[in-house]
């Protein structure tokens, strides 16, 4: 993507282009993690007014229930009111789930906007609106479990495909610890390059092997089944598994720069294809490719399972704790855009059950390993440019409700009407809470905020200029906002 006149624009090429050599094939790249990797060609944005250089969305699939962690009335009446109760943050005035202790007392780092909505109570159109930043369909789209082309492009990809690229050559996107997938079958459409290209798919780490589709949450130690009346018969057996990063067997680092080599001379033959985006994607894959293989730090990145001791115990040695520690770790490598899933399987769409699950399984998991994060990217002087969003794709309803033939005791339903997001570091005002939902926590009572303007919020942080877009392949121009950033979350504004 080069800007020409203020727009950011792709150069449209053939597919074809990027079969006319074969370098990864060359390099004998075999791993089990490497087959998704897709790149873009980015320019630098220029100046900006935005802070970040990371931003961070942890996306909580299934939907957070915001009565039970952020928006809390203890006020309501029975059959709306739960059974926790809110606890004072280091912050007057502000109150969140008294099992939210660590969060509680790191307030003055983070903020919150209780009053995000959408039109949709659909767990398929509920991700694609918040993972695209995006609350309408485009022409096409079919609500099903396919990704496709004609998709809007996720916030990953349009934030990816606009940042200046790590110059470690590593993805300017990466999503982990897993592809979001449904326990029907299929997979979650919203998270992939759709009208800009599968070039722009982020690329995926895939740490958390996909198991028995009957089990959720944080494993091992936090699983929790599907059905509380009618568990799964047998144990979760997923095991987290770090990238491997590992040379193929008889290719030695000499071997290796003997074909980086003749890649090079290769490079000298195929000058036409200098200036397709494709190619330019190609050479990004192969320099993701090699930098993951050669590179120490970014291998100590992706090695989050034999972390030291005292850092396991902060973070979790759990798929939460892990994979949060290895989002920090990339922010430290210079990852521009983390997508983080605490969970598949809609892990957080608490039907029944909801307050011993939250208590026992999804909240401590979360609770540690979010303020390991937050105290390590503060200590590290990096909370300043990462900025931290956490959202699901909908919230829960105000009235609880209880599947008596799957589960003992009551939950909540999906609700896009209003849901809580955290957000925190990266320009965000510490100690701030944003628009307020009503008195049942049913729909927003001041200062509504839409998908739109959460991925503003981020591609603000980032700097990427209000009036960016990018053209695809027809040259037809796409804006990247599509509305105006949270100005009264921002420091400074």
């Amino acid at each position: 993507m080069r800007p020409n006149n203020g727009v950011w624009r792709h150069v449209p090429v053939s597919r074809r282009t990027a079969v006319q050599a074969g370098a990864l094939g060359l390099l004998g790249l075999g791993t089990n993690h490497l087959g998704a990797l897709r790149a873009a060609d980015s320019q630098d944005t220029g100046p900006g007014a935005g802070s970040a250089k990371t931003v961070l969305y942890i996306f909580l699939s299934g939907g957070l229930a915001q009565h039970e962690s952020f928006d809390l009335k203890p006020a309501a009446p029975d059959g709306i009111r739960g059974e926790f109760q809110p606890i004072q943050t280091a912050t007057p005035g502000i109150h969140i789930s008294e099992h939210l202790p660590g969060l509680a007392q790191r307030s003055e780092r983070w903020a919150l906007v209780r009053s995000l909505t959408h039109p949709t109570n659909g767990h398929t159109l509920g991700h694609y609106y918040m993972l695209t930043g995006r609350s309408t369909t485009p022409t096409g789209f079919k609500g099903d479990r396919v990704p496709r082309p004609t998709d809007w492009p996720s916030i990953m990809s349009v934030a990816g495909d606009a940042v200046t690229p790590p110059q470690n050559n590593l993805p300017p996107a990466i999503v982990l610890p897993e592809r979001l997938v449904h326990w029907q079958g299929g997979t979650i459409p919203g998270n992939y390059g759709g009208q800009m290209g599968a070039q722009h798919d982020p690329y995926f780490i895939e740490a958390s092997p996909y198991g028995n589709p009957l089990w959720r949450g944080a494993y091992p130690g936090y699983s929790l089944s599907d059905s509380s009346r009618n568990p799964p018969k047998h144990p979760d057996a997923r095991e987290f598994q770090a990238p491997s990063l590992t040379l193929p067997v008889g290719l030695t680092r000499g071997r290796l720069d003997v074909r980086r080599r003749l890649l090079h001379e290769l490079d000298g033959q195929r000058q036409a294809l200098a200036e397709h985006a494709e190619a330019a994607a190609f050479d990004r894959q192969r320099g993701s490719a090699i930098a993951m293989l050669t590179d120490p730090k970014i291998r100590h990145a992706f090695d989050v399972t034999r972390a030291a001791p005292k850092v396991q115990e902060r973070y979790g040695a759990n798929s939460f704790g892990w994979s949060l520690l290895m989002a920090y770790r990339l922010t430290e490598a210079g990852v521009p855009l983390i997508q983080v899933n605490l969970g598949n399987n809609e892990t957080w769409d608490t039907h029944g059950d909801a307050f011993s699950r939250l208590k026992e399984k999804l909240f401590p998991p979360t609770d540690r390993a979010l303020c390991a994060l937050l105290d390590d990217l503060e200590a590290s002087g990096l909370l300043d440019t990462t900025m931290i969003v956490m959202a699901g794709e909908f919230g829960r309803t105000p009235k609880l409700s209880t599947l008596d033939k799957v589960f003992f005791k009551p939950g909540r339903d999906h609700w896009g009407a209003v849901q809580s997001a955290f957000f925190a570091g990266g320009g965000i005002r510490g100690g701030t809470v944003v628009g307020s939902s009503d008195a049942i926590g049913a729909y927003p009572d001041a200062d509504p905020q839409r998908p739109e303007n959460m991925a503003a919020t981020m591609y603000h942080a980032l700097g990427i200029p209000h009036t960016a877009a990018w053209k695809d392949e027809l040259e037809r121009p796409h804006q990247i906002y599509h509305a105006d950033p949270i100005h009264a979350l921002l420091a400074g504004v």
